[in-house]
């Protein structure tokens, strides 16, 4: 059974909205890991439309498994993750216009660069994952430049909108898989998984850990409102 790092980003988008205080992503990471996940996954964005330094900080101290630091390889946020020393840093493309990430990083157009990140990160003593597209030259490229940890980008088989598409792409992650598997990696997954995509993503052999975000928030806002309603009716009393 594959291990389970909750995104928490979503969170702090709603905190955002109104500018001020609540909800609060550390209180939220403290409660996934009351509910049994295995690490914590936060996006510092260059844009720091929703996470921000102060979450980072804070949750590098929360965090009770593992925080796990999703990120550009911009020059500036690589030197803020190597002074906060998140347990993981996965490195992922990043674009200012895009409202979530559209893709996996290009090891093979950046290889050089994305290899000194690796090895500056590693230095601090942060293990590195790179997310990347489920193609077999990317997951080579990845394996030149000496990384052990991948995340499968599974964007495009969330996305599809016919059972045969759907199927298409379930085999090109699970071939990817495979493969990487066979290189040596560990291998991740995740994006736009959801709780009628999953199962069947957290079936392929040997995968290690579905990092998943907006899905999980998305349930929350009602399994978790009843409760929430009630309480405050009680204050109301």
């Amino acid at each position: 059974m594959p291990e389970l790092g909750v995104n928490v980003d979503h969170v702090a988008t709603l905190r955002e909205a109104r500018g001020g205080k609540e909800p609060d992503p550390v209180r939220a990471a403290v409660i996934c890991e009351q509910a049994g996940c295995d690490s914590i996954v936060a996006h510092l964005r260059e844009d720091r439309r929703h996470i921000n330094d102060v979450d980072i900080r804070a949750l590098k101290k929360a965090v009770r498994t593992r925080f796990n630091l999703e990120m550009s390889i911009n020059a500036g946020i690589v030197e803020i993750a190597k002074r906060v020393r998140p347990d993981q840093a996965t490195l992922v493309p990043e674009k200012r216009q895009e409202l979530t990430t559209e893709g996996g990083l290009s090891v093979l157009k950046n290889a050089n660069r994305i290899g000194r990140v690796v090895e500056g990160l590693r230095k601090k003593s942060i293990d590195v994952s790179i997310f990347i597209d489920p193609d077999e030259r990317e997951i080579r490229a990845a394996k030149d430049i000496g990384a052990g940890v991948i995340e499968i980008h599974t964007g495009r088989y969330a996305d599809a909108k016919t059972k045969k598409a759907m199927d298409s792409e379930f085999e090109r992650i699970k071939r990817s898989c495979e493969f990487a598997l066979s290189l040596g990696f560990i291998v991740n997954a995740g994006h736009g998984l959801n709780y009628a995509n999953t199962k069947r993503v957290a079936r392929i052999k040997d995968i290690n850990e579905l990092n998943i975000g907006h899905s999980i928030i998305s349930r929350a806002a009602f399994a978790g409102l009843y409760r929430a309603v009630r309480d405050m009716k009680t204050l109301c009393r």
